[in-house]
């Protein structure tokens, strides 16, 4: 049986926990008011994106060990820590568990979009993997999916607000993603992974990252003129726009992999500001 860390670091705790997160953000975007009497429909909730977050990366992960061999050598599987069998293993309990809570959440209708969203990262890890910017579009699918999900927690139809944020997090995330493709275009040549940075350069992909991040920067003001947000919702989603704006820049400055790393997990950290700035909106 593998090592209890690896498998912990497997699961990438932070990504489960905000996933988690942004099922409850979808549900307090959509419907405050009905918070108060939904913890458990939340809780359960909660419970799905962590655990189906997990279960995709402990995926990933399994059908990336090759890459990770060499972009990644201290990751658990190339390191060791678990075997890749383990792995899918880890990644099946966890599925059973999400797709468990995710019925108990509100049967049918949270359950299927589990189900979606599950099929569109096995998708991405099987198939898209390879395909570059197809690839990318799955990924920030699944990361958009859970702000749905969450709308379905406390409501029976998607509410604009939420679709306006979900959009937002496609389109940063797609950005994201593109930069991760710089960062990772040594193993991804030798695997014959078609990004944007393999198949046109990392100045290429830098450009088309900066397109992603600016266009999610120009629908952050939407939900003000909707007046579906307070006003307390303007200086955190600031902070996200220019954060965004910033890490464009300097991708554009410098498209090396060392410089794209350290834009990648500052654009996560700027997911963070995007999230609170809508449940702050909503809440007050």
């Amino acid at each position: 049986m593998g090592n209890p860390i690896g498998y912990l670091r497997l699961m990438r705790p932070i990504n489960c926990l905000m996933m988690g997160f942004a099922v409850v953000v979808g549900a307090a975007i959509a419907n405050p008011d009905a918070l108060g009497g939904s913890w458990q429909n939340l809780t359960y909730g909660f419970v799905t994106g962590f655990m189906l977050t997990a279960a995709s990366m402990s995926i990933n992960d399994y059908y990336d060990r090759g890459i990770d061999a060499v972009n990644e050598p201290n990751r658990p599987i190339p390191s060791g820590l678990v075997k890749p069998k383990e792995a899918l293993a880890f990644a099946a309990v966890l599925t059973a568990v999400g797709f468990t809570t995710a019925y108990l959440t509100n049967m049918l209708s949270t359950l299927v979009i589990a189900i979606i969203a599950w099929i569109v990262f096995a998708t991405y890890t099987i198939v898209g993997k390879r395909s570059g910017l197809p690839g990318n579009f799955l990924v920030s699918t699944c990361v958009a999916i859970p702000f749905v999900y969450g709308n379905y927690t406390v409501a029976n139809a998607i509410q604009l607000n939420v679709l306006i944020f979900a959009s937002m997090a496609f389109l940063s995330n797609t950005g994201r993603e593109i930069t991760k493709g710089i960062v990772d275009v040594k193993g991804d040549k030798m695997q014959d992974v078609r990004t944007l940075a393999v198949r046109f350069g990392e100045k290429n992909a830098a450009f088309a990252a900066t397109i992603f991040y600016l266009l999610a920067v120009l629908l952050s003001p939407i939900p003000w003129f909707l007046n579906v947000v307070s006003f307390w919702f303007i200086p955190l989603v600031a902070i996200t726009d220019f954060g965004l704006a910033m890490s464009a820049f300097m991708l554009l400055k410098d498209y090396s992999g060392e410089n794209a790393r350290g834009v990648k997990k500052m654009v996560l950290f700027w997911f963070i500001f995007g999230l609170l700035a809508f449940v702050v909106g909503v809440l007050t």
